[in-house]
């Protein structure tokens, strides 16, 4: 009950008021353009530069992230790529099916982990993300690259520099220095880090529901309801069996789920539409995920609380 009053019920209030926005009152494509580029470039790496430095880091135990999250993204990757000839699908529609069962939408998770912890639970999604977003940027790029239509194929940064200047990685790193080389931050620094980092949540939940659509054809839904399965259930609770055995708990364990349990993120119908991707289907599953995954995060949760009891 927790769980739905202090998140389900914001996050979806927000992404509702932001798709009627889009819709209704900000038409305006270069607002929202703007606005996800503020979010992402300035107000995230705010709120994951502060929340981390001030962070005990004693809490994320390395070795469970590392396996948890990586083992399970690889494996359902893999098996989505494996299952091309069962599914019948072609190149481009298999990029985006790969895309909707490893991607994360960041800000979605942010909202769950501060909601469910606070600062350190904010700190310890951030951690995570670190961990993922590369991941999940070689495997959907190297996907991509592999299966897109060739003929969309829009001219690309190589996949290094674009993992070396993506902001949430470069956040996360001085926020990491900064912790561990227990260097305080001067007070009007700190102080501009927290008013940059408090519309993160708020503006990133906003973008979100504004980017939510759906065109869904008959041949889509059982592809979509297969790879949201898997991004949404099999994901975060094969992370959990791993992650629970080798002790990971509270903020860690919840932070573990959580960005395995989010939905795909908007940003993969860019990357779909600059690779030869299956943009249409990708929106489609993004939509479907996000509403979806409101449903589907408290009862992951409450899985992985009795998969606890049993440790």
């Amino acid at each position: 009950m927790l769980l739905v009053t202090t998140a389900i019920i914001p996050v979806v209030s927000l992404l509702v008021l932001g798709a009627v926005l889009r819709r209704k009152f900000l038409v305006d494509s270069g607002f929202w353009g703007g606005m996800e580029w503020l979010s992402y470039k300035v107000f995230t790496p705010a709120l994951f530069i502060s929340s981390i430095a001030g962070t005990d880091l004693s809490i994320v135990p390395v070795g469970p992230l590392l396996l948890s999250v990586g083992v399970p993204i690889a494996v359902i990757a893999a098996f989505v790529i494996g299952s091309a000839r069962m599914l019948r699908t072609n190149g481009p529609r298999l990029t985006s099916l790969v895309q909707g069962a490893v991607r994360i939408n960041t800000y979605v998770g942010l909202t769950f982990a501060g909601a469910l912890h606070g600062q350190e639970g904010v700190a310890t999604f951030a951690l995570a993300s670190a961990v993922v977003v590369p991941l999940v940027n070689v495997i959907c790029v190297g996907t991509l690259s592999a299966y897109g239509d060739k003929l969309a194929l829009v001219r690309r940064r190589p996949l290094w520099r674009e993992l070396l200047e993506n902001p949430l990685i470069q956040s996360c790193a001085l926020g990491l220095l900064l912790n561990l080389a227990d260097l305080p931050l001067p007070e009007f620094v700190s102080a501009a880090l927290t008013m940059l980092a408090a519309p993160a949540l708020a503006c990133g939940t906003l973008i979100a529901g504004a980017a939510l659509h759906a065109d869904i054809r008959w041949r889509d839904t059982a592809d979509i309801a297969a790879v949201s399965l898997l991004k949404l259930v099999v994901l975060p609770l094969s992370a959990a069996a791993i992650a629970i055995p080798l002790g990971a708990a509270g903020a860690g364990l919840s932070s573990i789920v959580l960005i395995c349990a989010i939905p795909t993120a908007p940003s993969a119908y860019v990357l779909a539409s600059r690779m030869g991707g299956d943009v249409r289907l990708m929106a489609a599953i993004t939509g479907t995920q996000t509403v979806l995954a409101m449903g589907t995060l408290p009862v992951v949760l409450m899985l992985v609380d009795l998969m606890k009891a049993r440790f």
